[in-house]
């Protein structure tokens, strides 16, 4: 799919653009060419841009994830991103489809929850969600612990059922830290693994090889402008989200 049908903000200062599942952010040992470098080409050829072309990457999902990618245009914008995203000032929603269940939630002895309002099915009741994660990086995963430890990061979120069918629930989660598979790690501890990842166990894999997980909306102030940027953004692909009507 071309990259200009793709773009979902762009100005002299950033460009965010909906990824693919099975792009790849940034190069890896796959020599497979990354999201960033197919950015890169299009500022190069749309601006005739002579030489080489600036493009910072802000933050990355995962390969089989798709949704919004914050690419940065300038230095100075991509300073300022980084620092906000240090202080958690940039506003990360993403939409998860995990298998139905009869409990809205299951708990085990490596999560901890702060229950928000009365919890009922449809409401926007949330659910604040925290853990202990440690990186394997030989098998490029992360384990999930109830309390700190050697190696360990925090790992918070918050989640609520934003969707419910007979064999799938679609979850609203937002990102307070951002860890690596931090959603997908924290929902599979508690017993609900995204719809896909045999990583974390879900028992079958999606025909596509992606997992449910899309990066749905993003908020934060301008870097440079100042200004409010909120950018919402439907899944190109995956009949499964049409299920839960959204838009």
């Amino acid at each position: 799919m071309m990259l200009a049908s793709r773009i979902l903000y762009e100005d002299n200062h950033l460009i965010l653009v909906n990824k693919i599942p099975g792009e790849i952010v940034q190069g890896d040992k796959t020599g497979d060419e990354p999201l960033s470098e197919t950015v890169k080409k299009y500022i190069k050829e749309k601006y005739n841009k002579p030489g080489n072309v600036f493009h910072g990457v802000v933050h990355r999902l995962d390969r089989p994830v798709s949704g919004i990618v914050i690419f940065a245009k300038t230095g100075k914008a991509l300073a300022r991103l980084n620092e906000m995203l240090q202080k958690r000032e940039i506003r990360k929603v993403y939409w998860a489809v995990v298998a139905s269940s009869q409990f809205a939630v299951r708990s085990s002895q490596s999560s901890k929850h702060e229950i928000t309002g009365n919890w009922e099915l449809g409401t926007g009741n949330s659910i604040h969600l925290v853990h202990y994660l440690k990186r394997n990086e030989e098998k490029n995963r992360s384990f999930v612990y109830d309390a700190p430890g050697p190696g360990r990061v925090k790992a918070e979120l918050i989640y609520r059922i934003a969707g419910i069918s007979n064999r799938y629930q679609l979850f609203e989660v937002e990102l307070l830290t951002g860890r690596h598979h931090q959603i997908r790690a924290q929902l599979a501890a508690i017993g609900f693994p995204i719809r896909g990842d045999l990583k974390y166990g879900y028992p079958r894999s999606n025909p596509d090889g992606s997992i449910s997980l899309h990066a749905h909306e993003v908020e934060f102030v301008h870097p440079v402008k100042g200004e409010t940027v909120r950018i919402i953004c439907p899944p190109l692909s995956e009949k499964i989200w049409a299920v839960f009507n959204k838009k």
